[in-house]
């Protein structure tokens, strides 16, 4: 079993805190690894009593961009499939980077081996302002 830490990380430099995920295989597709660090961060958010800021790799629906999260207009809890649907949309939209090491990632059906200590960077792409 690998524990493999996700990292969330900003085109300008500022790295989020991390997160662990123990996982079984020694190998996954990029699409699965993406489905479950998202079904990780939303089962945790829905396990909370407090349900206003979501802090997750992508914006869930009828939400707004906060400076620590996601603030949603009404508290509710968040579907897992949904976000996940908005992950894999945003992954192929190239919304955010997959970095395996020092390897991107490219494709959804890409294998990525799991060693021990596996770090995963996600780097979120902002958009350029009138681009």
């Amino acid at each position: 079993m690998a524990t493999v830490t996700f990292v969330d990380e900003t085109t300008s430099g500022v790295r989020g805190g991390s997160r662990w995920l123990d996982i079984a295989e020694e190998r996954l597709s990029a699409g699965e690894l993406i489905r479950r660090r998202v079904f990780q961060e939303v089962a945790e958010f829905n396990a909370r009593t407090e349900h206003e800021v979501f802090q997750g790799l992508v914006q869930p629906e009828d939400t707004e961009r906060v400076l620590n999260g996601y603030a949603l207009r009404e508290p509710r809890r968040i579907d897992p499939e949904t976000q996940t649907e908005l992950a894999l949309r945003a992954f192929a939209g190239n919304g955010f980077l997959v970095l395996v090491g020092d390897r991107q990632i490219t494709a959804l059906d890409e294998e990525i081996d799991l060693a021990l200590g596996t770090e995963v960077t996600f780097l979120k792409l902002v958009p350029l302002v009138g681009g």
